[in-house]
């Protein structure tokens, strides 16, 4: 009986033991079918293969609905499933195992499952066989979920078969990022994408500090498609492309081994390969032919090798000694060793003569996806699983009249919303995929590979998993480099340096060039000792020559740019001295970071000044004329206080005399006690406030005075750049020096008013002569050659005008060179230290990297002003006025008066004011009674009662 009649009878529900002993016969007849076909496998070559294949799926289906049937379960719905892979290839056929362990694992432990998964697999090779595949099962299996396709390539077409039909397609191996799930709705991915190792990848080389990189990849849309993210990442993080190799899939090795000859001259030694194990293993037997598995070079892999080393050729993996990779971690749980065995077994059962290696992650990912789809279809029941027609064309190819998926939406739901324990860990989707959880860093020994660390999206590198021996260390266990080398190679083959030294007349303390002989030659310097210095704190060695920058003559050779671009033109390897760090220059080499802080500045003569009115420079004239007035004051409000005392003749006789003696009085008593002249208390207050006021103001004369007389007072002649260019003056700079477009470009000088010197002494000569006899008015420098000059002749002029920043000075390397990184980091280490104050002080005797240590730029003096003692004239003048008040009654004696003269007034108006108002409220009261009388007499007509109530009233009047 045909294994696909049995299982039509099973489905039919016909139920009894009866009916099971038939079934099971008929499963035992299958069964020696079965075998009696694998017997003659060979002699039937490949077509009885596939099919002997499709028989063996029908026949797991078969057994799966027998043992449902057996344990007395009743079996409502079954889901037609999808499987497309390329069998002939190693994944398909390791995957396709772990598909048939994954269906029978799962409804072994869910048999009370009210769904069963029905399997419909398709072999297809290429993306022909894999469009009509996905077209063969959505019209004639109405496969309402796909798994596949299997490459990323494949993948386009079939997503949008399965858009049209409402089916999602999952896929556990199109790992590449342009195949978007939220981008494509029925597309889901059950592996992480290719993009999602790119963080690990970067992690790895910012761990070893490797600055650039060589990309190898295979010309491939497998190949190409992660590039983008690459250099995204690596430009993120600093890390610089020092080239990028791309190999066809069919290059020969004669064409493989002629690219590795390009590669093995770069500078840079640290490759990452990213392309599939076939080429691979291809690439890194001709890398170890080629001496590129030596000591100094690094080797970094991605998974596309990393996953599939296990199935490469053993001589291969031993050539591969010393190569770092990353992949997926995959938790060696119980049951993951369980699953491996078991696998295995299945393997030499099914596939003995199978070119299948070890399993790996994709085998796990599709077992998850198998789990995954089984648990999604059972929360969708009770449901009718069919199509819904929309043509009537009942071509295969008919694309226009797919059915489309009644289900497919709720099942993308539920798929999309499944989570469990996977064999590939944590199985969760997030945007249709999977995200990256665990990377973990392997190390190739000798034929296999030894985990050196991890890497999550959280703690980054660590050397393991537990938390434990995450703390007791750091980074990655001991690595066994390329060469059997113990020591981590720096990224790059560092050839002998030829360092280009500027050649300087003057300033020779930055940089002096000394010949011994011929050729020997020896250079010295405070920029050569501090490269040196910086080169010592570097983790590897670096060889140099240094090659002054002369002519024949032995004078030099040019400008400092002219000499920046030696490095440009690749004469030189580097540029040592004391070169500036400017915009214009980092367009053709890098810089590093400086050694020293500089500005430019202006420095000219100075004139000093003498004057025979110094001894009022102390004061303002503002605070001259309080003071003067101060004294009339206090003398005016003394003479005020003390002319009512007969006793004291001093303030009295002529005016003359009164007002000779306001004015003499408050300065003789700074001289002469006066307290014995003044009779009156207050008058003696008001002379103390004066004496307070007057010795605050005598102490800060003095000490501004002594100031004055024994301070040189120093004047720039001139105090701007508008002022010398207006006047037309000569202005000078250092010869060789920027400071030449810095003047002509930023300042706008003209250039035939701009001459070169060369040493501190020119500097002297030429300012001394100033501009009228061929000489200039100012000098430009930057700061570290202007204390060296104000040192020697600082007393003759001085620092003034604005000041233009700079960056400092720096050593020059190639563009892109990676050295800088790291002499930049030692020259930090070197300033930090000890080592800079100790070079400084033996060429300078001070420090010249700060701008904190610059020579003082001279101002004038500046005079004290009112604005300076105004709180104290405020407060003595208030206490003056206040002591006035007090003592004279004039003050207040006519006030009080005249308000006791307007009080009685008004007191005595409003007394009478009252009592006009009683005198008229009582005769309008006696009006009113006498009118009421008289009307009452009239109305009763009786007039003696009346005139006895008048005479009463009229008697209680008077009375």
């Amino acid at each position: 009986m045909d294994a696909q009649v049995v299982v039509q009878m099973i489905q039919e529900g016909h139920q009894g033991s009866s009916r099971i002993r038939y079934l099971l016969a008929s499963i035992r007849r299958c069964l020696s079918g079965l075998s009696f076909r694998i017997s003659h496998i060979h002699r039937e070559g490949n077509q009885a293969a596939d099919h002997l294949s499709n028989q063996g799926h029908t026949l797991q289906n078969l057994q799966l609905e027998v043992k449902s049937e057996t344990r007395g379960v009743e079996v409502n719905t079954s889901i037609q499933v999808g499987v497309i892979l390329d069998l002939k290839s190693p994944l398909g056929a390791m995957a396709e195992i772990c598909i048939s362990m994954a269906v029978s694992d799962f409804y072994d432990g869910h048999s009370d499952y009210q769904t069963r998964l029905v399997l419909n697999t398709r072999d297809a090779h290429d993306s022909v066989g894999m469009a009509s595949s996905v077209v063969d099962l959505l019209k004639n299996e109405q496969a309402h979920a796909i798994i596949g396709p299997q490459w990323s390539a494949e993948a386009k077409f079939a997503i949008e078969l399965g858009e049209m039909a409402h089916v999602p397609l999952v896929s556990f191996s199109a790992t590449s990022p342009s195949l978007s799930p939220t981008q494509n709705t029925y597309f889901i991915r059950t592996a992480q994408n290719d993009a999602s190792q790119i963080r690990a990848i970067v992690a790895v080389l910012k761990q070893f500090g490797w600055p650039q990189v060589v990309l190898i990849h295979e010309d491939t849309e497998y190949g190409t498609e992660i590039v983008p993210y690459l250099f995204d990442s690596w430009r993120e993080n600093d890390i610089g492309l020092a080239y990028k190799s791309k190999i066809s899939s069919s290059a020969t090795d004669y064409e493989i081994s002629r690219e590795l000859n390009k590669l093995r001259a770069l500078q840079t030694k640290v490759f990452l390969v990213h392309m599939t194990s076939s080429l691979g293993s291809r690439l890194f037997s001709l890398v170890d032919k080629a001496g590129m598995m030596s000591i100094g070079y690094s080797w970094l892999i991605t998974d596309g090798i990393s996953n599939s080393l296990e199935d490469m050729d053993p001589a291969v993996i031993h050539s591969m000694e010393g190569v770092l990779g990353v992949k997926p971690h995959v938790p060696e749980t119980h049951v993951v060793k369980t699953f491996k065995k078991r696998w295995q077994r299945n393997l030499h059962l099914l596939k003995p003569n199978s070119s299948v290696g070890e399993l790996n992650i994709f085998g796990f990912w599709a077992y998850d996806t198998v789990w995954a789809l089984a648990t999604a279809a059972e929360r969708i029941v009770p449901v009718n699983p069919t199509f819904l027609k929309v043509g009537t064309n009942g071509s295969v190819m008919d694309l226009a009249n797919l059915s489309i998926s009644k289900i497919g939406p709720r099942f993308l739901s539920e798929i999309l919303n499944t989570k469990f324990k996977g064999l590939g860990g944590d199985f969760h989707l997030v945007d249709g995929q999977l995200q990256p959880s665990v990377f973990e860093i392997f190390n190739v020994i000798g034929r296999g590979q030894r985990i050196v660390g991890f890497w999550t999206p959280k703690e980054g590198i660590s050397p393991a998993l537990s938390s434990t021996e995450r703390v007791a260390s750091s980074g990655l266990k001991n690595i066994i480099w390329p060469g059997d080398s113990t020591e981590v190679p720096t990224g790059w083959a560092i050839p002998m340096l030829r360092i280009g030294v500027p050649v300087k007349t003057g300033f020779t303390q930055f940089v002096k060039i000394d010949k011994n002989g011929a050729d020997e030659i020896r250079c010295t310097g405070f920029s050569i000792e501090v490269f040196e210095a910086a080169l010592k704190k570097l983790a590897f060695n670096v060889s140099y020559v240094y090659v002054p920058f002369m002519n024949d003559e032995g004078k030099s050779n040019g400008s400092y740019n002219d000499l920046l671009h030696q490095i440009e033109h690749k004469i030189v390897d580097a540029v040592v001295g004391d070169t500036t760090i400017i915009a214009d220059r980092t367009s053709y080499v890098d810089f590093t970071l400086p050694y020293t802080e500089s500005r430019i500045v202006m420095v000219v003569p100075i004139k000093h000044e003498k004057s025979l009115w110094s001894f009022l420079q102390p004061l303002g004239w503002d605070l001259w004329f309080t003071i003067i007035g101060s004294c009339i004051f206090f003398g005016l409000v003394i003479r005020i206080m003390e002319r009512h005392h007969t006793a004291n003749t001093r303030f009295g006789g002529p005016p003359s005399r009164q007002l000779g003696m306001i004015f003499w009085f408050p300065f003789s008593s700074l001289v002469f006690p006066q307290r014995e002249l003044l009779l009156n208390d207050y008058s003696i207050f008001v002379l103390v406030m004066w004496l307070f006021l007057a010795y605050i103001l005598m102490q800060s004369y003095t000490a501004s005075l002594s100031s004055i007389l024994t301070v040189d007072q120093l004047h720039p002649t001139f105090f701007s750049v508008q002022n010398l260019k207006t006047k037309g003056y000569n202005v000078g700079y250092q010869n060789g020096s920027f400071v030449l477009d810095f003047l002509k470009n930023r300042l706008k000088f003209d250039e035939s008013k701009l001459k070169a010197y060369d040493t501190i002494q020119d500097y002297d000569k030429a300012l001394s002569e100033g501009s009228e006899h061929d000489g200039v008015a100012a000098i430009f420098d930057e700061i570290p050659f202007i204390r060296l000059f104000l040192d020697k002749y600082g007393s003759n002029y001085m620092i003034t005008g604005p000041t233009y920043r700079t960056d400092g000075f720096g050593f020059a390397f190639p563009r892109g060179s990676p050295l800088v990184p790291y002499i930049s980091r030692a020259i930090l280490k070197v300033r930090e230290d000890t080592i800079m104050d100790n070079i400084e002080k033996k060429y300078f005797k001070h420090q010249v990297t700060s701008l904190y240590s610059a020579a003082p730029i001279s101002a004038d003096s500046r005079s004290l002003s009112l604005h300076s003692f105004g709180g104290l004239f405020i407060i003595t003048g208030i206490a003056t006025l206040l002591a006035l008040v007090i003592s004279e009654g004039y003050f207040w004696e006519k006030p009080v008066s005249m308000a006791k003269k307007y009080g009685q007034r008004y007191l005595s108006s409003r007394a009478s004011n009252i009592e006009t108002k009683l005198v008229a409220h009582s005769t309008t009261v006696m009006n009113a009674s006498t009118h009421s009388l008289d009307e009452i007499q009239i109305n009763s007509g009786d007039s003696s009662g009346v005139s006895d109530l008048s005479d009463g009233s009229v008697h209680q009047e008077n009375e």
